[in-house]
């Protein structure tokens, strides 16, 4: 293996090797709770837009989930390579996907199904609503880098005075 990637591995106490690549993590966290929500999305866009709505929502959510797995991807094979290379990768990797995101969601417009209403709302308030719910469970110390461990999460104490 390559330095780079040896960076990105840690030996456990069990003396098993554990990929810290955090950018899958997380991707992997807001895949896992757009999909938990998903299923209420498509049933009010199937109730307020009917079966056009639907598939246009379905469509918006597949092009978010991919977007991120997009991010995701890019930025782990970056962050191998150097800092540099990642910092080009996220900035880079942005414009590009948004380009790759214009041009699918123009594409669907030439289909007969397509309603732009629900895919509009659909891809900004699932980037927007999964980034922000995502952001709560993110840990930004160097100590658990990406997810912290879920023993970290707030308890209610009252305050000693």
């Amino acid at each position: 293996m390559n330095d780079k990637l040896d960076e990105r591995l840690m030996t456990a106490q069990d003396g098993t090797v554990v990929n810290i690549e955090p950018e899958k993590k997380i991707v992997a966290d807001m895949l896992w709770r757009g999909i938990k929500v998903a299923p209420v999305w498509l049933i009010l866009s199937l109730l307020v837009w009917g079966t056009d709505g639907v598939a246009s929502a379905a469509y918006g959510i597949a092009l978010v989930f991919a977007n991120f797995i997009a991010a995701a991807a890019l930025l782990t094979w970056a962050g191998r390579i150097s800092p540099g290379a990642l910092m080009f990768a996220a900035l880079g990797g942005f414009i590009l996907r948004l380009v790759v995101l214009t041009i699918a969601v123009i594409a669907a417009s030439k289909i007969s199904v397509f309603a732009p209403v629900p895919l509009g709302i659909t891809i900004i308030v699932s980037h927007l609503g999964l980034l922000v719910w995502e952001t709560r469970y993110v840990s930004l110390s160097l100590a658990y880098p990406g997810l912290g461990p879920s023993n970290m999460t707030p308890k209610k104490c009252k305050e000693i005075k």
